[in-house]
């Protein structure tokens, strides 16, 4: 039987505080055609929290995303996975270490939650080595973590928004890797369908200690949910840090272009975005 030759494993990767990081970005540049859209972007992914990439629509978060799951190469700069620069380390190997879930994900007609979360199983199979008892726990595995396992044999054109999007998650955690990198999971959702998949996430976080990165439109969100914010605009990074730090009246303003306020939420501890009307500003003003 051929040997597998995997990438070397380098020396761990810390960041100025000292943690530990598996996921680096340095001096990223990313682009359509002759269209930068990450521009020269350096950034630590902490190992072992949950990280917000916010920022307005076309900012490049979801690029960046692309690039960190190897989908996207770089016109300069490199993405480091382990230390290693990730389009130096095959793809099959990539997809067991990094679990990537795109925005609005397309799935046969027909297919069942139990066929979906198989397919996350793909990477670990090959010419010699096919579907295993592993396998099998492993879906199992993914398919009770999300509260998918009764609904495994319905097809995915039965299932509501969050339903589905659990899913999708449940395929993703199948891979059983350490880094899972999530692009906008609450979209096109509900109120209560977006509550009940970032619950997961976290609920997923602290059970495996996997690391997430997670793109998001809803400020409020990000910062109840996340470990840590970085905030982009013109496919830059302006701020990141603990939510409490990164989300300002001034940033709010300068990456969004809003007037809000930020408060203290007493509920949940986080900072909380109350966006500002026009009416509200010209009050304001006025007062």
């Amino acid at each position: 039987m051929t040997e597998i030759t995997r990438t070397p494993a380098a020396s761990p990767v810390r960041d100025g505080a000292g943690r530990r990081v598996r996921l680096r970005a340095e001096g990223l540049t990313l682009a359509y055609g002759d269209r930068a859209v990450v521009r020269e972007l350096d950034l630590d992914v902490p190992d072992g929290g949950i990280t917000a990439v916010i920022g307005p629509n076309g900012c490049g978060k979801s690029t960046l995303l692309r690039a960190f799951g190897r989908l996207m190469k770089p016109t300069a700069g490199h993405v480091l996975l382990d230390g290693t620069p990730i389009h130096r380390i095959p793809t099959r190997e990539v997809a067991e270490r990094v679990g990537l879930l795109p925005q609005s994900p397309a799935a046969p007609e027909g297919l069942t939650v139990a066929d979906l979360v198989a397919r996350g199983r793909h990477p670990h199979q090959s010419w010699y080595r096919r579907w295993s008892s592993d396998d099998e726990a492993a879906v199992a595995e993914a398919l009770r973590a999300t509260g998918m396992y009764e609904l495994a044999g319905r097809t995915l054109d039965e299932l509501s928004g969050g339903q589905r999007q659990r899913a999708w998650i449940a395929m993703t955690l199948a891979q059983q890797t350490e880094l899972l990198l999530l692009d906008e999971p609450t979209n096109h959702l509900d109120l209560a369908h977006q509550i009940e998949v970032l619950d997961l996430v976290r609920e997923l976080h602290l059970s495996t200690g996997r690391t997430v990165v997670v793109v998001l439109h809803d400020l409020s969100l990000a910062a109840r949910y996340a470990d840590r914010l970085v905030a982009m605009k013109d496919g830059r990074v302006v701020a990141q840090g603990a939510p409490a730090e990164v989300l300002t009246e001034q940033l709010v303003q300068e990456v969004f272009g809003l007037s809000a306020r930020v408060r203290h939420d007493e509920e949940t501890g986080a900072p909380l975005v109350i966006p500002l009307s026009r009416h509200a500003r010209t009050a304001a003003d006025g007062a």
